[in-house]
């Protein structure tokens, strides 16, 4: 993505972040009308400094899925690499704030989440892959309870 569209696309995410905050998610918690969103905050891989995106998830195992899809765009989403770079970040969904761990899906195991959970949910996500000519990658996140 060229300064201009990484620039617009980051304004645009603090926009609909902010929105989704002063809402408690009333706004901004839905991706074309059927995908749950939450905010992802995660320690930028090389600053350190806390990002934070608006996502879609997918519910499961008593944790979520997100999917690193840019809509189709040839290069995994900074949000993305961000995440592969720790075991922690923090996401917001609706009113509620949770720490999660993170796990990177690979091999078996992420082609049996995108098959038998993303693209059987929403099966637009298989535009998204043949767009992207690259194996979307997909992180589970599971919620942090009691003491760590």
């Amino acid at each position: 993505m060229n300064p201009v569209g990484m620039k617009l696309w980051a304004t645009m995410n603090k926009l609909m972040s902010a929105l989704y905050r002063s809402t408690n998610g009333k706004l901004g918690s839905w991706a074309r009308g059927t995908q749950p969103v939450m905010l992802l905050t995660v320690a930028g891989r090389k600053t350190g400094t806390p990002r934070t995106a608006p996502v879609v998830y997918f519910e499961h195992g008593g944790g979520y899925l997100v999917v690193g899809s840019a809509g189709g765009y040839p290069e995994d989403p900074q949000w993305f690499k961000n995440l592969a770079a720790t075991d922690r970040a923090h996401v917001r969904i609706k009113d509620r704030d949770a720490d999660v761990r993170v796990h990177v899906a690979e091999g078996d195991e992420r082609d049996a989440l995108w098959n038998d959970v993303v693209v059987t949910t929403d099966p637009g996500f298989l535009d998204y892959a043949k767009k992207a000519h690259r194996t979307i990658p997909i992180a589970t996140l599971t919620p942090v309870t009691g003491a760590n």
